[in-house]
């Protein structure tokens, strides 16, 4: 079933601020994001494809999931132009459309801010995924608790940040969400980004998570 998820202003706006990110750092992230991966990788919120050009020649394939029509559009064109095989579809976080232990790995960048269901995202990527398979995640995050950032964040929460920018929330936990849905995290590093401008966006977290399975081999 299409997603059904259209944000038309903030779609255009981020396909353009996307180049600029990559400029002051975040294209230097998204490479130690697939740095290592292989077989077969979903990407959740692919965005207009930014990531693409990042996958290394070891992965077979990536099934590209993103529900917004301009930036799938914007993917899709550049599917075309990067040596990997790169499948763009419509479906959401929250409902991916991937065969149950079907993949190597999941990538989640820039994209567990939005989702309107964090943890049913989470319980997704954790269905589609082999056991012991990988979430590679690349996010922005709450800042520590108690501090003034974090008290912004609240605020903006609350106000007109994630209506402004296509339903994006600042103030999540991720890393604890990412631990309670079935993952070992093994990996990750804090940052603030970019580094030289504060804003409610600007602690970051990039890393890998394991999927592990109960006595039932089930998440």
């Amino acid at each position: 079933m299409p997603a059904r998820i259209s944000h038309p202003l903030f779609a255009r706006v981020y396909a353009r601020l996307r180049p600029v990110m990559d400029r002051q750092g975040a294209d230097e992230h998204r490479r130690r994001l697939m740095d290592g991966l292989s077989g077969r990788v979903v990407e959740v919120g692919a965005g207009e494809g930014g990531n693409f050009a990042h996958y290394p020649a070891e992965v077979s394939e990536v099934v590209a999931v993103e529900p917004e029509p301009y930036l799938r559009a914007k993917a899709s064109s550049r599917a075309q132009d990067v040596t990997v095989s790169v499948r763009v579809v419509d479906g959401s976080a929250e409902r991916l459309p991937v065969e149950d232990r079907s993949a190597d790995a999941v990538v989640a960048s820039l994209v567990l801010c939005s989702v309107t269901d964090q943890q049913r995202a989470l319980s997704e990527a954790c269905r589609v995924l082999r056991p012991g398979g990988e979430l590679r995640f690349y996010e922005h995050v709450a800042a520590p608790g108690g501090s003034r950032l974090a008290r912004v964040q609240r605020v903006a929460d609350l106000t007109l940040w994630p209506l402004l920018m296509g339903g994006c929330h600042v103030g999540r936990d991720t890393a604890t969400a990412i631990a309670t849905a079935g993952f070992d995290i093994e990996e990750i590093d804090r940052f603030d980004f970019p580094p030289d401008q504060p804003s409610p966006a600007s602690p970051h977290i990039l890393g890998r998570a394991v999927r592990v399975a109960n006595e039932g081999g089930m998440p």
